[in-house]
């Protein structure tokens, strides 16, 4: 199989083919990055973050694997979306969330009331604390990987997740109906979040 490298090198050399191929490879993380935090404009927004892509290729820097700097360029495409629509000053990814923004991501199809809480408890992280989250627990990327990614340290990406994690339990004791449920639900975050991964955004 191609590497992505090999196919974003033939698609800027003109081979829609090679670019087709790295679009369905990657299409369904991001389109999930962007359905877990908008309800409305997602196909924009992937079709940009891959013309993005093709765009910047020459200035990947080495050792950030394509997919890596996919998720970055999605996520500056984001912060851009919502800093345009709310001009007023009150969006600022290191405080707002998705839930103050009053914004109705991808609804969840599924009754499990574990998903539904740890659902609700993410979309009420402050933006850039969601996004670590997803990236590490939907993603599989490690620490280092997601500083390369969203280009900041790792020890600001680890000082994120400790926080996220916080922030998290403290959500979902506050949202849960019983104690238990938000205790088992954080108990088991890893086996939760891939479940969530699974069903977001199915009918």
């Amino acid at each position: 199989m191609e590497s992505d490298e090999a196919l974003l090198a033939a698609w800027r050399g003109g081979d829609r083919r090679a670019g087709s191929r790295l679009f369905q490879r990657h299409f369904e993380p991001i389109a999930r990055f962007f359905y877990s935090k908008l309800q409305t404009g997602v196909e924009d927004l992937v079709q940009r973050t891959f013309l993005g892509l093709v765009e910047r290729s020459e200035h990947i820097p080495a050792g950030v694997p394509v997919r890596a700097y996919l998720f970055g360029i999605a996520r500056n495409i984001l912060m851009r979306r919502f800093r345009e629509q709310y001009r007023d000053g009150v969006f600022d990814g290191e405080t707002v969330s998705v839930a103050d923004l009053g914004e109705s991501p991808s609804a969840l199809v599924d009754r499990r009331e574990h998903l539904q809480l740890l659902y609700q408890a993410l979309r009420s992280l402050p933006l850039e604390l969601q996004i670590v989250v997803e990236l590490f627990y939907w993603e599989k990327y490690s620490a280092p990987e997601i500083a390369a990614a969203l280009g900041v340290p790792e020890t600001t990406i680890r000082g994120r997740l400790r926080r996220a994690r916080e922030l998290l339990g403290e959500s979902l004791h506050r949202l849960a109906p019983a104690p238990e449920l938000a205790a088992a639900t954080l108990q088991d975050l890893e086996r939760w979040a891939d479940e969530l991964r699974d069903r977001l955004g199915r009918g």
